[in-house]
């Protein structure tokens, strides 16, 4: 049954979310008065411990990306910087009791601060419950596309054949020498109104831009070796037959995508390191051995620049970055448990974050930077959001490494978002685990704004 789009959260903000909010406002305030007050005597030790993270940081980018005698000298700058860490952690605590009890309490006022405003932030579920308790949706004729062989053999490890089978869902297998746009095409044409892919994000991709071509719903079966898409979208990826759900009592999430040129990619571009290591035929089955052959010399003190440039919202032009990330959605990128992953699928934005620098000892210096919280203010680093983007070379081609699939591709690189251009297909409980994705988003901006009754402006409101 189909449903009218409806918004999945409420604009009423409770009581309860106005206290969380209060709360977590306060403690919020308490942290900072209590961090000041316990470093006027320990000032001097942090000062040391940041410049032990600095010295690690450092070490270790020589470590990874110089040849001996360099290589050896990064590893006594990382060796060095831990030990210095430790030292000032010991320095500061002189006093066992006094430390141990300080940590304590800015753990608690930690601990508060983060659980009520994420709290806080949650929308009302069970109004979200009421709301879709007539928005159940289900196909008629939904076809899963099959790649036996992603994520080690995941489809015959869970059993997903047998389970599409129970949920009256056809199967087709993508053997080998088969065209998987061929077979997303031919599945459409005998009449099916879904289409679900079991594989890695490069073939979810793909059959997702089909299903938008045809405006029909797509789902994701998380089969593939890492389905960084899937875990942005708050599926669990331990448990592939749990996503097939969607094809039995699911709701209809619409999603942003994003393209590069005329290619669709579900999860981000990348340019210069990242795309150069891929194209290497040795990559996918010695990733690890690749990159350490390989970083010295791209990255390393004699290193050339990267024929990349682009120029970022502000006006500022960028020449020779040695990597850049688009991805539809930003990610997180400072300290959060969330790191490297999207908190929303629907904020109506690119993503970029591009590092540049002269030299090899630069590159090491802005990585120590960022390391100690200071990368924003660092030259050599860009992040933004925007709506479109534009990346161009001397050369006329780049690498790029498209939701992890190596190409060659012709500049400039238009690439541009698309706002719930998607239609997916999620099990119920989905719309839940990502209203407390979103909720993640902290801000102060937000918790001032629902603890004065009012409703923060939302990034992604979850529509069904």
């Amino acid at each position: 049954m189909a449903t009218t789009p409806q918004s999945a959260t409420t604009n009423t903000v409770t009581a309860r979310q106005r206290a969380l909010a209060i709360l977590a406002l306060a403690a919020d305030l308490l942290l900072v008065v209590a961090v000041l007050v316990f470093l006027l005597n320990n000032g001097l030790e942090l000062v040391i411990a940041l410049a032990g993270v600095a010295i690690a940081v450092a070490g270790g980018w020589w470590m990874v990306t110089e040849e001996m005698p360099r290589r050896g000298i990064g590893i006594g700058g990382l060796t060095l910087g831990f030990v210095i860490i430790v030292l000032a952690i010991l320095r500061a605590a002189t006093n066992t009791d006094q430390g141990l009890l300080r940590i304590a309490i800015l753990a608690l006022l930690l601990a508060v601060a983060g659980t009520a405003a994420r709290a806080a932030l949650v929308p009302d579920l069970h109004a979200l419950d009421q709301q879709l308790a007539d928005a159940r949706w289900r196909p008629q004729h939904p076809v899963l596309i099959c790649n036996p062989w992603s994520g080690g053999g995941k489809v015959q490890k869970f059993g997903l054949i047998q389970r599409a089978r129970e949920l009256g869902v056809e199967t087709v297998l993508l053997d080998h020498g088969l065209d998987l746009e061929q077979l997303a095409r031919d599945a459409i044409a005998r009449g099916a109104d879904c289409l679900g892919m079991a594989g890695g994000d490069g073939s979810q991709a793909l059959v997702a831009s089909i299903t938008i071509e045809h405006d029909i719903p797509f789902v994701c079966v998380t089969a593939g070796t890492r389905n960084h898409f899937a875990l942005d979208l708050g599926l669990d990826r331990e448990d592939p037959r749990g996503s097939m759900e969607a094809f039995h009592a699911a709701v209809e999430r619409r999603i942003d995508y994003a393209t590069v040129g005329d290619r669709l990619f579900v999860n981000n571009v990348s340019l210069g390191v990242y795309a150069t290591i891929v194209q290497q035929d040795s990559y996918r089955e010695a990733k690890r051995e690749t990159s350490r052959a390989l970083l010295p010399e791209m990255l390393g003190s004699t290193a050339e620049p990267f024929d990349l440039q682009f120029t970022a919202p502000d006006g500022t032009e960028v020449d020779g970055a040695f990597l850049i990330m688009v991805s539809n959605n930003p990610y997180v990128l400072g300290p959060s448990v969330d790191v490297s992953q999207r908190r929303s699928l629907e904020t109506g934005k690119l993503g970029v974050f591009a590092v540049n620098a002269a030299s090899g000892v630069e590159a090491a210096r802005l990585m120590a930077r960022s390391a100690v919280g200071l990368r924003g203010r660092d030259p050599g680093w860009h992040e933004f959001t925007c709506e479109s983007f534009e990346v161009g070379s001397q050369a006329g081609t780049a690498f790029a490494g498209v939701d992890g699939e190596a190409l060659d591709m012709p500049t400039p690189l238009r690439f541009r978002i698309h706002p719930r251009g998607l239609r997916v297909l999620v099990p119920e409980s989905n719309l839940e685990i990502a209203a407390r994705r979103r909720a993640r988003n902290v801000s102060v901006g937000a918790l001032l704004a629902v603890a004065r009754g009012t409703t923060p402006p939302a990034e992604g409101t979850g529509e069904v």
